[in-house]
């Protein structure tokens, strides 16, 4: 469940077969973005792990983002700079990196974010400032996990936040303009949900296992993917990623069946299968016209390691696809 506190990331193993030759670095909860000609790759783990790459085969670490983050210590009890699920994007000349902040398997969580103008490490502009807590969850409060950001501007330039991990599901709040906080008054919206026992504490993540929301826009559709069932569990892990489209940005989702994506729906993308125990916490990321399906992987032929994957998206059906 959730990101285990256990994952250190980064070891240089495994090889994939999709027809891109691809990296051999261990990562989880992977998102990418491309400045200029190199390609960054932030990931869970300890300060917020970084890798570049000039071809997105050959990976070099970077320094990880925060040395220390002191607002995430007073928030979360027993917090020790591992930090979960970074979402990056480029808007109106900065880069907005959010993460997430939490107690695993609690909702003792918060999401921050920071900036930089740059994300090359040898720019003298290059640095991040942290902007803090935007959003948190209590345990006995909500029944909500505030994990998993992703950021997205509607058509009107306005952002909005997804997040959200088990408990009643994955949430859409509108920003603020700055993106430092929830806009006022506020709009928040329940995008999808798994089946729950609602008899359970709100300090109990339950049964409804999804999370991990990522949403872009194409053509006339607003599509919607997440991650269902288990991850983090190695070779055990069920992870499986799904997906749902709406023509509004708040919703509602529904899978190709018609079913709401708050009513238990989702339309299977990937899953596990003999190579792969599961797959799963998806980025939608587009680089020189291509859409690539980023995520990680527990591989089967390693011991259930996590790794770092990548496949193409064809829209041609208006609907995601993987390219084979």
């Amino acid at each position: 469940m959730m990101r285990l506190l256990t994952i250190f990331l980064c070891l240089l193993l495994g090889t994939f077969n999709d027809g891109l030759t691809q990296t051999n670095i261990s990562v989880h909860d992977p998102v990418m973005i491309k400045q200029d000609s190199v390609y960054y790759l932030f990931c869970t783990g300890r300060g917020i792990s970084v890798w570049s790459s000039k071809d997105m085969k050959s990976w070099q670490r970077e320094k990880q983002v925060f040395d220390t983050l002191p607002w995430g210590v007073k928030a979360v009890p027993g917090f020790k700079n591992h930090i979960w699920a970074p979402d990056i994007s480029y808007h109106n000349g900065l880069y907005y990196l959010f993460y997430s902040v939490s107690a695993f398997g609690k909702n003792t969580s918060c999401i921050g974010m920071a900036t930089t103008p740059t994300l090359h490490p040898a720019d003298p502009a290059f640095h991040w400032t942290d902007h803090g807590k935007i959003i948190e969850s209590i345990p006995g409060r909500d029944m909500w996990n505030a994990i998993d950001p992703n950021v997205i501007w509607d058509e009107q330039d306005q952002p909005w936040l997804a997040f959200g991990s088990f408990w009643n599901g994955l949430k859409l709040v509108k920003l603020n303009q700055s993106l430092t906080a929830i806009d006022t008054p506020q709009q928040w919206h329940t995008i999808a949900s798994r089946k729950n026992n609602y008899y359970m504490p709100d300090s109990s993540a339950g049964d409804g296992a999804i999370e991990a929301p990522f949403i872009v826009k194409r053509g006339n559709y607003y599509y919607l993917f997440a991650s269902i069932d288990y991850c983090c569990k190695g070779e055990q892990s069920t992870y499986k990623m799904i997906t749902g489209r709406a023509e509004k940005l708040t919703g509602p989702y529904l899978d190709k069946a018609g079913i709401p994506l708050v009513k238990n729906g989702g339309t299977i993308l990937l899953q596990g299968d003999k190579d792969w125990h599961g797959v799963g916490h998806n980025a939608v990321c587009t680089f020189d016209g291509i859409d690539y399906l980023v995520f990680h992987g527990y591989d089967a032929k390693d011991r259930g390691r996590s790794k770092l994957r990548m496949e193409k998206l064809d829209w041609t059906t208006g609907w995601p696809e993987v390219v084979r």
